[in-house]
């Protein structure tokens, strides 16, 4: 691995990265777990695909930590984890056109009323960042256990010009489950997941 740094500190958080920034092979295609938790689902689709970069976004210290030592001890140079808020990554620092899939798998869904306008989905900078950082034909991945949540991210997602619905059927390709994922799945709760691509 020689001297490559799994975590990812930008020089500068007021200006939008390059991809060369982010991975020395800026021209593979680039996929963005936000709120990667412990870093699974991450570290997994790294073995699983060598020719693409994975950047993880989580804004706890503690699990940014654990994220960049399990990418370490896995030797992986395809992965590298970010510590900043999610909105803000997508909204103002991800490269313009530079993500071909941003996945948001299990995130809080925020279930009291007035913390309804915490949720990422509903979030306009969240909107108009993802616009604008997906490639054209980029997709937008995601999976919660919340059904009230899932309801008003499609109701939200299915009504912008922006993007189109595409089906995602039982083991269509690979994706690995989060560590929520599976503890949910564990508890007896239903996943539900809804897949967008931006239209050129």
């Amino acid at each position: 691995m020689g001297d490559f740094e799994p975590r990812f500190t930008p020089t500068d958080y007021f200006r939008e990265l390059t991809p060369g920034e982010l991975f020395q092979a800026s021209d593979r295609p680039l996929e963005v777990d936000l709120g990667c938790g412990d870093g699974t689902f991450l570290v997994e689709m790294a073995r699983h695909y060598p020719e693409r970069c994975f950047l993880g976004v989580e804004r706890l210290e503690g699990r940014v930590d654990k994220v960049a030592r399990k990418i370490k001890r896995s030797g992986l140079t395809n992965a590298r984890v970010l510590r900043l808020e999610s909105s803000y990554t997508v909204g103002w620092l991800l490269p313009a056109a530079g993500v071909s899939r941003l996945h948001l798998l299990c995130p809080d869904p925020w279930p009291k009323k007035k913390h309804h306008r915490r949720r990422l989905v509903a979030d306009l900078e969240f909107q108009g960042g993802l616009e604008r950082c997906l490639t054209p034909d980029g997709e937008f991945l995601h999976k919660t256990d919340n059904p009230e949540y899932f309801e008003v991210a499609t109701g939200l997602f299915d009504q912008l010009p922006a993007f189109q619905r595409l089906d995602w059927p039982e083991d269509s390709f690979f994706y690995p489950r989060t560590d929520f994922e599976k503890q949910w799945l564990a508890a007896g709760r239903t996943i539900h997941r809804a897949r967008w691509q931006l239209k050129k």
